[in-house]
């Protein structure tokens, strides 16, 4: 299979707040958007992010077990102006030895939205890399 694109949807009730979160803290910009479904382009990249109301049987799902991860420049700047925006840290910001800086956050369906910046992994774990 040739994969064009991957983009995640969540079917929620919180679509307005989920659209509103991204784009206020993470400069998502929408591509589509009629109401109960909203897609959002998190870069120059490709990436989306898709919120859905629920329509005819589909579940309700968010925040059990998902995490969004965000490669990002310059992580301590993201850090800060996170923070200063009030938004609440469940993952301080860290060293780690697999390989990045990051901490993590909630968005409004509580999915982990863990921001990061690559580092030199430690030895212990530069075995693990392929490739």
């Amino acid at each position: 299979m040739k994969t064009n694109k991957l983009s995640t949807c969540f079917c929620t009730t919180e679509v307005d707040s989920c659209r509103e979160y991204y784009i206020k803290y993470f400069a998502a910009k929408p591509v589509f958007d009629c109401g109960w479904y909203v897609v959002l382009k998190m870069d120059q990249g490709g990436s989306e992010i898709c919120f859905i109301q629920p329509q005819e049987n589909m579940p309700v799902f968010g925040g059990q077990g998902v995490m969004l991860n965000f490669n990002v420049d310059d992580v301590d700047a993201e850090y800060a102006r996170l923070t200063k925006a009030g938004l609440d840290v469940i993952m301080p910001l860290d060293d780690h030895p697999w390989g990045d800086r990051g901490f993590s956050v909630l968005d409004p369906i509580g999915n982990s939205v863990y921001v990061y910046s690559d580092r030199e992994p430690s030895d212990e774990f530069k075995q693990y890399f392929i490739g």
